[in-house]
């Protein structure tokens, strides 16, 4: 452990020896991945081993949530341990303020080496803009926002020039129900974000003597467009895939724009039209996305081999996890928005580290992705700065806390962020009721998820539902205060 006192005796670089160091972090981020993807937990037809292996050796949080139903927001959430009214970065193409910390930056002051491969975005790169960077704690810094080829700085787009192969060439497959055959598995963005990693650690592997080492792992996909290698394509039957969870007139009383999306959806580039789609359209799309998530699942696979070759796996702390979900067709929405539906802003959360962590653990508390920052400073024995809203996780993952129970409530938000820029919004959940607040519009919307877990039936206007709604909008209320910033600290009484 980290030794913050003056006398500790130190390697020179804030550390212990090396019975002692701190764990590696490999931090593992997949882009719009909804927590129903993974065979371990539930899903008995997609095929993803290597995650139901770290399952089953390490803790899966079973009920964790997003700060935020799209990119941007949530990030900047997780890497802050902040919340996003919080942050200021409450939007998509809006760039974090330089005055945030983020966890790398705190960990790579206490001797970690940090890197980097895939996308960041905690700022707008739109229109060929390169994302800026704020003092992020990143030496290694392994940029690709996403696999086109928009800016010259795309390193996936150098390594493929590398390979003497070019993006148009290989991203020339037939397009059909909606899906596209995309870039061969070889070439993939999600296989290069993995050879980044296995690189990474093979030159810093604990006989170097170089300290502890956190690399991020920031895959673009499952994110939309749907396009996955034709060779993982051909793995799901689209006749076999599960139908949308949607009940016809669900939407008359719920918000205006969650109609508007039922109609199109924003798959860039361009719209498709979402009400217009069949029963094979819809297999179809569910293939492609559950063949992307294969995917990552294996280049995971290839991660943790290096690990294990490397004599590093015991004393590396694995995170799986996602920034947010995927409608995914139910409810008759695709992609995201202002949507708080369970398929949105629940996602995986697996977390391995057999030097500290218990095995096959289902921790079925509510948990927020903020979290996860207090959680790796406690891993690593670093003090949690006053800024930080997050609660650490170690507790539980040491068997020392109750894994069934670690908030009351989880708590989301959306403001003017991607498609429907007039949507304010905030989700409250406790352990069995819903209410998301559409800020200067109605309806709101109102769960009782107890009875009605796939959230069909809106109980914003229903008589019998009063009481509930005047207990949850109370509780949404005090969250709104309760998540302003705690910086800076009090020092005196006046």
């Amino acid at each position: 452990m980290i030794d913050v006192s003056p006398s500790g005796a130190t390697n020179g670089r804030g550390f212990m020896d090396m019975n002692q160091r701190p764990p590696n972090i490999l931090w593992i981020c997949s882009d719009q991945q909804r927590y129903d993807t993974v065979g371990a937990l539930g899903n008995s037809q997609i095929r993803t081993p290597h995650v139901d292996r770290l399952i089953r050796y390490g803790v899966s949080f079973t009920r964790a949530y997003a700060q935020s139903p799209v990119c941007t927001p949530s990030r900047a959430s997780f890497l802050t341990g902040r919340y996003p009214r919080t942050t200021r970065c409450r939007q998509n193409g809006q760039d974090i303020p330089p005055t945030e910390q983020l966890v790398t930056r705190i960990l790579a002051d206490a001797g970690y080496t940090c890197g980097l491969s895939g996308k960041l975005h905690l700022g707008s790169c739109a229109n060929g803009r390169v994302e800026p960077r704020i003092d992020d704690g990143y030496t290694e810094f392994y940029w690709s926002h996403h696999p086109p080829p928009d800016w010259p700085e795309n390193q996936y787009t150098q390594w493929l020039t590398s390979k003497g192969v070019s993006w148009d060439e290989l991203y020339s497959g037939p397009e059909y129900h909606f899906v596209k055959e995309g870039i061969p598995a070889e070439y993939h963005q999600t296989t290069w974000c993995a050879e980044r990693a296995v690189d990474f650690i093979s030159r810093h592997r604990a006989a170097n003597n170089d300290g502890p080492w956190l690399f991020s792992v920031n895959f673009f996909d499952p994110h939309h467009p749907f396009d996955p290698p034709a060779e993982y394509l051909k793995r799901y039957n689209p006749a076999e895939m599960p139908a949308p969870k949607f009940r016809e007139g669900e939407l008359d009383n719920k918000p205006r724009f969650q109609q508007l999306d039922h109609e199109w959806a924003h798959n860039t580039p361009g719209y498709f039209h979402t009400a217009g789609m069949t029963a094979e359209d819809r297999g179809y799309v569910t293939a492609a996305y559950w063949a992307m998530v294969e995917l990552i699942d294996d280049a995971i696979g290839r991660m943790i081999e290096a690990l294990r070759d490397t004599d590093q796996l015991d004393n590396t702390l694995v995170i799986f996890m996602s920034d947010h979900g995927e409608m995914l067709g139910d409810h008759g929405i695709y992609l995201k928005g202002p949507h708080f539906y369970e398929q949105l802003v629940r996602v995986p959360l697996v977390l391995r580290w057999p030097a500290r962590c218990q095995r096959d653990l289902r921790a079925d508390g509510l948990v927020e992705l903020i979290d996860l920052a207090p959680t790796l400073l406690d891993a690593a024995g670093v003090p949690v700065p006053l800024a930080m809203q997050g609660r650490s996780l170690l507790p539980i993952l040491s068997g020392a806390a109750d894994p069934d129970h670690h908030r009351d409530h989880v708590f989301s938000e959306y403001y003017n962020s991607w498609t429907h820029k007039d949507a304010y919004s905030t989700m409250l959940r406790t352990s069995d009721s819903k209410i998301i607040v559409h800020h200067g519009s109605e309806p709101g919307e109102l769960y009782d998820l107890a009875a009605d877990p796939d959230e069909f039936d809106n109980l914003w206007n229903r008589p019998e539902a009063a009481g509930l709604k005047t207990e949850m909008l109370k509780r949404a209320f005090d969250a709104s205060v309760f998540t302003m910033d705690p910086a800076p600290e009090r020092v005196g009484e006046f």
